[in-house]
């Protein structure tokens, strides 16, 4: 079943989706600490947006050119949820959904009249974890190193503008690798797992890649897409750890 194809296959969709799960846990710890949950897929769905729109002003853009429209609606999107935490803070939550919102019907007009659209789409939404190379993985990799690095050496980063753009950066890369919906998955569900744990960022960490390691063993083992098996299994994983965690406390206070 898993023959020597398959792991050269695999080993690099692997090797992504660790380093997204163990950069994406810092990240989704703070959003949940924020109460600001639906700004990841707002602005990862906003990245994708950047993605299909280099795509089809240019004709077979670059991967540089790709990652930088990307990039810039990214940031922009993030520069605009920070002001709006200064001057609509009650009704931030709502912004960022309707930002969403947005984003995705703007995706599904630009791709209305294209002959791959539902192709793309699918792409946009679920990834294609499979088709990560090796080169994918190095220069995605620089990225995430640099992220932890900022992130746990220059705690200010988690603050005011600094965070937006981080979090713009590191969506961009993520969203390029393994669509929407994972990316959502592996920044909150990790999160909600390590809540009011002693140590948040072991339980995140721990809980996002067992999820990845299971999720692409079983999507091996029953032949399915990668990314949505990933997304079950960190719903699944997280359901485990926060069980786990009520049934430890009930038996220690009986």
């Amino acid at each position: 079943m898993f023959d020597s194809e398959i792991l050269a296959l695999v080993g690099p969709a692997l090797v992504a989706g660790l380093m997204i799960a163990l950069t994406h846990a810092p990240l989704g710890i703070e959003v949940v600490r924020r109460g600001i949950i639906f700004i990841d897929l707002a602005i990862a769905q906003i990245a994708g947006l950047g993605m299909i729109v280099a795509a089809i002003i240019f004709e077979e853009p670059s991967a540089v050119l790709v990652q930088f429209v990307a990039l810039t609606l990214a940031v922009l999107a993030g520069l605009f949820f920070h002001k709006m935490e200064s001057v609509a803070r009650d009704n931030l939550e709502a912004i960022i959904g309707v930002s969403f919102v947005l984003a995705a019907s703007m995706v599904l007009l630009v791709l209305a009249n294209s002959t791959h659209g539902g192709e793309d789409l699918t792409h946009l939404l679920g990834g294609q974890v499979l088709f990560v190379t090796w080169q994918h993985v190095l220069s995605h990799s620089l990225i995430y190193v640099f992220i932890l690095t900022l992130w746990f050496s220059f705690p200010k980063v988690r603050t005011g503008i600094a965070f937006y753009l981080i979090f713009a950066l590191a969506l961009t890369s993520s969203v390029q690798l393994v669509g929407v919906y994972l990316v959502f998955s592996s920044l909150i569900l990790p999160a909600l797992a390590a809540y009011n744990t002693a140590r948040p960022h072991l339980v995140a960490w721990a809980c996002g890649v067992l999820s990845v390691l299971t999720g692409m063993l079983v999507s091996i083992a029953i032949d399915y897409p990668s990314g949505p098996v990933m997304v079950v299994s960190f719903v699944l994983m997280t359901v485990l750890f926060v069980s786990g965690r009520k049934l430890l406390f009930s038996s220690n206070v009986t």
